[in-house]
């Protein structure tokens, strides 16, 4: 009598607990999910955008973003990640003005080249290629490495900087307009140095 009851305890007991583990991991689940987000919900720092596919003539690449989209055959595939206007300004210290008199534009023929080396990909990639959550990796022209993938609201991220406008086209070409230049550490330690000895 006293085997039936202490079993019968035991049986009690292991399917409290049991019971209770499975409780305590439902809820430790439940507490974890992140919230789905609701229209009034703004996500991350950048506003929502609807991504969509723009030809040349809707956007202004700029002059530099320009003459780096004419130097690529336009009857093959290629991407390019071209930095804004702005881009340039703030971080090539690069002004459309004073950059293209006939004095200095060599140096920013020379200069605009280097960076279409280090930002362009000899294939189509659209921003619905990349999914969101994925990392892809290519190998630009001067065989700089590009690591890409999408930010929440559609906008490609390329080497940690994010895109402005997305999928321009150009016949065979697609263009991304970055905030930011795509360099290497050299090029980019390269231009810092010029940037010093001018203001001296």
């Amino acid at each position: 009598m006293r085997k039936r009851q202490v079993l019968k305890h035991s049986i009690a007991l292991v399917s409290v607990m049991v019971c209770a583990c499975c409780l305590l991991i439902v809820t430790v689940t439940f507490l974890k999910l992140p919230e789905a987000p609701t229209k009034s919900d703004k996500m991350g720092f950048y506003p929502i955008i609807r991504s969509r596919k723009v030809y040349l003539q809707d956007v202004k690449l700029g002059k530099f973003g320009e003459m780096m989209v004419d130097m690529l055959p336009q009857d093959l595939a290629f991407t390019i990640f071209v930095p804004s206007e702005e881009a340039f300004k703030r971080d090539l210290r690069m002004l459309v003005n004073d950059s293209l008199k006939p004095e200095k534009f060599n140096d920013t023929y020379a200069i605009v080249t280097r960076i279409l080396g280090f930002s362009a990909v000899p294939r189509a990639l659209s921003s619905a290629n990349v999914q969101l959550g994925q990392l892809v990796s290519y190998d630009s022209l001067s065989g700089f490495p590009l690591y890409i993938s999408k930010d929440i609201d559609g906008m490609l991220v390329v080497n940690r900087i994010r895109s402005e406008i997305v999928d321009v086209r150009k016949r065979e070409i697609v263009a991304h307009v970055m905030d930011g230049v795509i360099m290497d550490a050299d090029f980019e330690q390269s231009v810092l140095a010029d940037d010093d000895t001018e203001e001296d």
